[in-house]
């Protein structure tokens, strides 16, 4: 707010500064302005980083799998991978929008990728569970890719059905008043899960299948993965989170 000589009256005025303001950088660095299209929320202040590291990543894993001969397993990293992507699409193209009509045109794109990247996570995993189903003599859930991965299912599609109900069904919880406080804590999770995501395929790149056939080098999915979350985090906005 400015006095009436036009000075700004705080250093938080001065700097732009104030609720809306992200979690590194200025105001314009990652808000939705005005009259601004939705979807350049998909690159507008680090999310560039964001995008080459999720693009990246996604061709790193299928330029590997179509450079081999394709099997039914094949399916199970290229939809992981798929997946992955559009989920990190759902939340940059939502983490601007600040007033009501962006949130809710927002809300609305979030939820169309969501529902495809979750959809094509899901199909991933039946993938992997039939792939497994005639060989019972191969252990389930023992490498760290593995957990991690299970971890990462059970966390994203809890992560859905909770931003979903939340949203639409909000009687769920008692009533719209109810069902925004839980928003929050959805905002944070979806942070976490993105994490656990990544270090899935972090920890993909260490499994037999891929030191023995793909041979796709650790430090690219590191250095990708690391990428992603230094586009994604810088855009946060903590008052978002309940925390300023």
């Amino acid at each position: 707010m400015a006095s009436a000589t036009g000075v700004p009256e705080t250093v938080n005025d001065l700097r732009g500064a104030g609720e809306e303001e992200p979690l590194l950088g200025r105001r314009g660095d990652a808000n939705q302005m005005d009259g601004q299209p939705l979807y350049q929320n998909l690159w507008i202040g680090t999310a560039p980083l964001a995008q080459a590291g999720i693009w990246i990543l996604a061709a790193i894993v299928w330029g590997a799998i179509f450079s081999h001969k394709l099997i039914f397993f094949s399916a199970h990293p290229l939809l992981n991978s798929a997946g992955l992507l559009l989920v990190t699409q759902a939340a940059l193209i939502l983490q601007p929008t600040h007033t009501p009509s962006q949130k809710r045109e927002g809300t609305l794109v979030h939820f169309a990728f969501n529902l495809v990247g979750v959809s094509a996570l899901l199909v991933g995993l039946i993938v992997i569970e039939i792939n497994k189903g005639p060989n019972p003599a191969h252990g389930r859930f023992t490498s760290p890719h593995a957990i991690f991965g299970l971890i990462f299912y059970i966390s994203i599609f809890l992560q859905a059905l909770v931003g979903f109900t939340q949203y639409f069904t909000p009687g769920l919880y008692g009533g719209v008043d109810n069902a925004k406080k839980v928003w929050k804590y959805h905002r944070m999770s979806g942070y976490v899960v993105a994490t656990i995501g990544l270090a899935t395929v972090c920890a993909a790149s260490w499994t037999t299948f891929n030191l023995d056939a793909l041979h796709i080098q650790h430090w690219a999915v590191i250095v990708a993965s690391v990428l992603v979350l230094v586009g994604l985090v810088p855009r946060i906005h903590l008052q978002k989170l309940g925390l300023k």
